[in-house]
C-alpha cells in the first residue's frame, strides 16, 4: 500500500509489468503445453538442452545445436553430443540464470524466465525516465514499452539470449545517470556477454555520449570496449570452438558483401565499406517492408524516435545491422533482432522529451495513448509467433484453423506416447515435440537418426517420434509443412521396410518407433489407415 500512497505512478507501472507477465506467460505456456508452434518448441529445446548439460557440468554442449553447425550442414558430418554452441553464438551470460533453471528445470521455465526479464526491464525503464521527467511522462514511456510490438512479439517467441538485453542496457543507462560507476561497468560487461554482437548496442550508446559531449571519456571507453570485445570474441575465441561464425552466420547474414564462402567479422565490415552503393540499396530495400518495420518500432512512442537525433545515433548501428541482413525474417518485428533497437529508441525518446517538455499537452497525450493502443492491437492481430492460433486461423486463404479442443486432444495423444520413452534413452523427434524431450544427452531433430556419442562412436537413436498430424494440418497453407510431411512419410516407410525400427505406438497421426523392436500389429494397421487419408500430391 505504501507504494500506491507515495509513488502511485510507480505502482501503476508495476501493475502493468505484472499484467504483461501474466498474459505473456499464459500465452507462451499454452502454446508449449499444447505442442503447437513447431520452431518455438525446437529452439526452446536447444536452450533447454544447453541449460541441462550446463547444470551437469557439460557447459554449452548440445546435440540439437550441433545439427545446425557448418560441419553437419556443409560437410555432412554427424552431429556430436559434445558440440560447443559457443562456436555458433557466444552467450556466457546465460550462466547467470543456471540457478533459476536448477529450481525450474523445464523448457517452460525458460519461457517464464524470458517474460520475467522483459517485464522487469519496463520497471527499470520507468526509473530511467523518472531521472529526466515527472511521473506522468515517465509512466507513458514505460507503458509504451509494454505496448511495443518489438517487445510483445519477441517475448512471445521461444526463449532467446536477447531477452536479457533491455534489462541490462536500461540498467546500464540508469547507473550512468546516477553515477553508480561500479554498477555501470558491471552491467556493460554483462551486456557484452549476452551475445557476440550485443556490443553493437553498447557502441551506439558510447557514440552518442561522445557526439553529444555529455560523457566523452566514458563514451570513448565504451566504444573501445565494444570493438575490442566483439573483435576478440568473433575472430580469436569462437573460431577455436568451431568454424560456424565464418562459414555459416557471417555468410548467411552478410555474405552479399563478400565474394567468398568463408568470412570473418573484419572481412564483412571491409566488404560493407568497399560497397557503399550496395549498402544504401540494402538499407532502403524492400521499401515497403523497411518502412513498415521502422513505423512499427516508432509507433508505441508516437513516432518521437523518428524526430529525435539522439534516437537515430543510439539505435543507428543496430538498425543498420537489421536492415542489411539477408535473412528472410530479418525485418520481422516478431523476432529477437527487433529487441536490439529498443534500448536506443526508448532512451532517445526520453532525451527528446527532456528538450521538448512544453509539447506535452493533453492532445499529445491522447494521441500517444492512441498510438500505444494501436501498437498492441497490431501486435496481437499479427498472431505473434502463433500464440493466438487457438482463437484465430493460421491462414485465411486457404483457411487453416485448429480449434483448442483439437489442439489439446492431439497433445494428449502425444503425451500418451512420450510416457513410453525412457528418460535416459536417445531420441529423434519432430520439431513440435523436440522441446519436450530435450532434457537428455542424445537428441536429434527427426528425420536425423545418427550422431556421435561421448565415446566418439556413431550410434543410432533408441527411439523416434514423429508428429505427422501437425504437418498435415498446415500443409495447405505452408509449403515447409508440406515438404516435412512428405519427407516424414518417406522416412517412416523406409525405416519400417528395412526393419531397423519397429512401429510400437500410433495415436492421432503421431508415430513412435523403437530401434531393433518388432512392430505392433495394431499400430501398423492404424498407420496404414492414416496413410490412406493423407494428400501427398
Amino acid at each position: 500500500m505504501l507504494i500506491w500512497r507515495k509513488q502511485p505512478h510507480l505502482g501503476f507501472v508495476i501493475v502493468l509489468a505484472i499484467l504483461f507477465w501474466v498474459v505473456c506467460n499464459g500465452l507462451v505456456l499454452h502454446r508449449f503445453y499444447s505442442f503447437y508452434s513447431s520452431y518455438a518448441n525446437y529452439n526452446q529445446g536447444i536452450f533447454d538442452q544447453l541449460f541441462w548439460n550446463s547444470l551437469h557440468g557439460r557447459f554449452f554442449e548440445s546435440s540439437l545445436s550441433s545439427a545446425l553447425s557448418s560441419a553437419v550442414v556443409h560437410d555432412k558430418l554427424l552431429p556430436e553430443v559434445s558440440y560447443q554452441r559457443l562456436g555458433q553464438h557466444f552467450t556466457p551470460s546465460l550462466l547467470l540464470w543456471l540457478p533459476f533453471y536448477a529450481l525450474y528445470p523445464s523448457p517452460a521455465g525458460l519461457s517464464v524466465l524470458q517474460t520475467t526479464l522483459m517485464a522487469a526491464a519496463g520497471i527499470v525503464l520507468y526509473g530511467l525516465a523518472r531521472h529526466y521527467h515527472p511521473p506522468q511522462i515517465a509512466t507513458l514511456i514505460a507503458a509504451s514499452y509494454y505496448a511495443a510490438s518489438a517487445v510483445i512479439s519477441p517475448t512471445l517467441a521461444d526463449f532467446r539470449d536477447f531477452s536479457q538485453l533491455p534489462l541490462f542496457v536500461f540498467g546500464t543507462l540508469l547507473a550512468m545517470e546516477k553515477r553508480r560507476w561500479w554498477l555501470f561497468w558491471t552491467l556493460a560487461v554483462l551486456t557484452l556477454l549476452i551475445r557476440e554482437d550485443a556490443g553493437i548496442v553498447l557502441f551506439g550508446i558510447g557514440l552518442y555520449w561522445v557526439l553529444s559531449r555529455r560523457q566523452i571519456g566514458i563514451g570513448l571507453g565504451l566504444c573501445a570496449l565494444s570493438v575490442v570485445y566483439v573483435a576478440t570474441v568473433t575472430i580469436c575465441v569462437m573460431p577455436t570452438l568451431s568454424d560456424d561464425i565464418s562459414r555459416r552466420f557471417m555468410i548467411e547474414q552478410f555474405g552479399h558483401f563478400v565474394d567468398d564462402d568463408n568470412a570473418s567479422t573484419l572481412e564483412v565490415i571491409g566488404g560493407i565499406l568497399r560497397n557503399p552503393l550496395r549498402l544504401l540499396i540494402e538499407l532502403a530495400t524492400p521499401v515497403d517492408r523497411t518502412l513498415g518495420y521502422l513505423l512499427a518500432q516508432w509507433l508505441p512512442l508516437a513516432f518521437v524516435p523518428a524526430l529525435s537525433p539522439s534516437a537515430w545515433i543510439l539505435s543507428g548501428l543496430p538498425t543498420l545491422q537489421v536492415l542489411i541482413r539477408q535473412a528472410p525474417d530479418a525485418l520481422s518485428i516478431s523476432l529477437r533482432y527487433a529487441l536490439t533497437l529498443v534500448p536506443g529508441l526508448f532512451y532517445g525518446a526520453i532525451l527528446w522529451w527532456a528538450q521538448h517538455r512544453d509539447r506535452f499537452q493533453p492532445k499529445v497525450r491522447q494521441v500517444w495513448i492512441l498510438c500505444m493502443t494501436l501498437s498492441v492491437c497490431l501486435a496481437l492481430l499479427g498472431n505473434p509467433n502463433r500464440v493466438l492460433s487457438f482463437v484465430m486461423p493460421d491462414s485465411f486463404q486457404p483457411w487453416v484453423y485448429v480449434s483448442p479442443v483439437q489442439q489439446w486432444q492431439h497433445a494428449g495423444a502425444i503425451r500418451s506416447l512420450l510416457t513410453q520413452i525412457p528418460a535416459d534413452a536417445s531420441v529423434s523427434a519432430t520439431v513440435h515435440i523436440a522441446g519436450h524431450l530435450s532434457k537428455r544427452r542424445e537428441i536429434l531433430l527427426f528425420p536425423d537418426l545418427k550422431l556421435r556419442n561421448d565415446a566418439g562412436q556413431e550410434v543410432w537413436m533408441d527411439y523416434a517420434i514423429a508428429d505427422l498430424w501437425a504437418f498435415d494440418q498446415y500443409q495447405a497453407a505452408f509449403a515447409d509443412d508440406r515438404t516435412k510431411l512428405r519427407q516424414g512419410v518417406t522416412v517412416v516407410n523406409r525405416m519400417l521396410k528395412r526393419q531397423n525400427y519397429g512401429l510400437v505406438g500410433f495415436a492421432d497421426g503421431v508415430l513412435l518407433l523403437q530401434r531393433q523392436a518388432a512392430s505392433n500389429g495394431e499400430a501398423i494397421a492404424y498407420w496404414q489407415d492414416y496413410l490412406s487419408t493423407l494428400d501427398l500430391s
